[in-house]
């Protein structure tokens, strides 16, 4: 999978000319950068997905499609075919694109240095960093204006749906007793609630626990956190499960629980944070991220590595000396 992303990234940059590169790339050093993310319209820096070549275009998406698994990529390729549908909704009067998209390079994939990059946009922000072999890919972030597209009640196109439906169906799955557990509000909150911080801080965690639920639902409940995961490539989504506990989760739920109402649902563990979030423009506008407390933005695989390169640099001069 390493090599795949490496490869994709060096295609990418094969096709940038001398001007490109240097709008495109940055350092890797720049924590301010790296942890400068939003999902809100507005340009970024770096390159913007409308003004490269169409040999440049497939090779960006091509570079995403390698960190994302495929229904995540179609999800993504989705999201961002949803801002001309918003635009014709608008009337055209936010003058949207699904060219409204940008890509930065945290350095270049040569040597042993740490690198990565970042593709986003409105609705979309997926974070890459690569140090010693392994890939960070957090936060995360999907949304979609319009969450539903509909004929005659019929919903034609919903790239988030299961993300709602696997939720519902636990909250019917667990029982009267522990849904009074779970739903924690009656109001949702208008967004989720680490917006595009730079660093999640770890929340006392509220609703309903595995313990708390039958087996079904709590099988369902670890099935949610996987299924947010697996927007991962296979192997990467493994290796990021394997770090979660699934008897430490919580999951809790804000808002109506009737279906075109506005409601918000959080899952917490020790290292996780899953939100989602549909209550503008009538609950039609959904908002999802998943995030890693200490490894957002590939931040503890950059401190394993600098730590481990300042350990060797000290004791190669004591024995020097």
């Amino acid at each position: 999978m390493l090599h795949d992303v490496t490869d994709a990234t060096h295609q990418y940059i094969s096709l940038l000319d001398g001007d490109q590169r240097e709008h495109a790339v940055r350092a890797v050093t720049d924590d301010d950068l790296r942890h400068r993310w939003a999902y809100t319209p507005g340009t970024r820096p770096g390159l913007v997905l409308g003004e490269l070549r169409r040999d440049q275009r497939k090779a960006l998406h091509g570079m995403l499609a390698t960190v994302l698994s495929p229904h995540a990529y179609a999800q993504a390729a989705t999201v961002m075919a949803l801002e001309d549908v918003l635009d014709h909704r608008e009337g055209g009067n936010r003058d949207r694109h699904n060219g409204d998209f940008w890509t930065v390079l945290f350095g270049t994939p040569n040597g042993d240095e740490p690198w990565g990059w970042r593709v986003e946009g409105h609705h979309l922000s997926v974070n890459v960093v690569v140090a010693d072999g392994r890939v960070s890919a957090t936060p995360f972030f999907l949304g979609a204006n319009p969450a539903r597209v509909t004929y005659r009640g019929r919903v034609v196109g919903q790239p988030l749906r299961l993300e709602e439906e696997l939720a519902r169906e636990l909250l019917d799955r667990m029982g009267p007793t522990a849904r009074s557990l779970a739903v924690v509000s009656d109001t949702a909150p208008h967004d989720i609630r680490s917006g595009n911080s730079p660093r999640v801080s770890p929340s006392e965690p509220v609703g309903v626990t595995p313990a708390q639920l039958g087996k079904s639902a709590g099988e369902l409940l670890v099935d949610i956190v996987r299924f947010y995961v697996d927007r991962l490539a296979f192997e990467l989504a493994d290796e990021e499960f394997a770090r979660i506990d699934p008897e430490r989760l919580h999951f809790s739920w804000e808002g109506s629980l009737r279906r075109g109402e506005g409601h918000y649902y959080r899952v917490q563990g020790p290292e996780l944070l899953i939100e989602y979030d549909n209550t503008a423009n009538e609950a039609n506008h959904v908002h999802t991220v998943w995030r890693r407390h200490s490894g957002d933005f590939g931040d503890d695989l950059l401190t394993t590595h600098y730590g481990a390169s300042r350990h060797t640099v000290v004791r190669g001069v004591a024995q020097n000396g």
